[in-house]
């Protein structure tokens, strides 16, 4: 099934302009929305007060897709985003962004994903108040070419000192930039694996771990 997700939000577009948003791009996509799921909240929750959204992301099953207005209506948070993202792909779930014309499954290369996480976060920033370039105007880095490699290496804990020795690179403006881009916060308990030798490769199914469920596995075994 495919299912409309729409959230209100303040501050966000209204439940009206998200279908309208929603009911768009499905159309551009030759996609057919089965349900609409409305989630409604005058505040900003956590994750694990909105029982409701998380009863809605355990029930949806393998082949199943959401659509949403902007990857923000999942969460306020980028590490609750993550941990969604986490959650859904593990489950073998398509997730669909209107406004950024972005699918996100198992087969999304990384490239694309990366990206769209590091805006979400430079968003944040700015929501927050924090000094810094203005929305969306992050200039490009000499390290970005190197991207896939340095999250690979960190993955599998090799320090940064480390990593600038392989790449011939300066260790402070390595750091700098894994700091600016919030790699490392990103690939803590995250879905990604890189292998070595394919760096602009798929999503591996086996590290997919939805971080809800096996809350939910540790409460019941207590």
């Amino acid at each position: 099934m495919t299912y409309a997700y729409l959230r209100q939000l303040l501050g966000k577009r209204n439940i009206a302009q998200q279908q309208s948003m929603i009911l768009s791009f499905s159309l551009s996509q030759g996609l057919s929305i089965d349900k609409e799921v409305f989630e409604y909240s005058n505040k900003n929750r956590s994750i694990e007060e909105r029982e409701q959204f998380e009863k809605f992301i355990h029930e949806l099953k393998k082949g199943d897709a959401i659509i949403v207005d902007e990857i923000w209506m999942l969460s306020e948070k980028i590490d609750e985003i993550v941990k969604v993202i986490n959650c859904i792909l593990s489950r073998g779930i398509t997730l669909y962004s209107a406004s950024s014309q972005t699918t996100i499954n198992t087969k999304s290369p990384i490239g694309d994903i990366f990206p769209l996480l590091n805006t979400l976060r430079e968003e944040e920033r700015s929501k927050q108040n924090q000094i810094g370039r203005p929305k969306g105007s992050r200039s490009s880095s000499k390290f970005d070419k190197y991207q896939a490699r340095i999250i690979s290496a960190l993955k599998e804990s090799m320090n940064v000192s480390a990593i600038a020795r392989e790449l011939g690179v300066s260790r402070s403006s390595l750091k700098d930039y894994i700091e600016s881009r919030g790699i490392k916060e990103m690939i803590e308990g995250s879905w990604v694996e890189i292998s070595a030798s394919k760096y602009d490769g798929e999503l591996e199914d086996k590290l997919l771990i939805c971080p809800f469920g096996q809350k939910k596995q540790q409460h019941k075994r207590r």
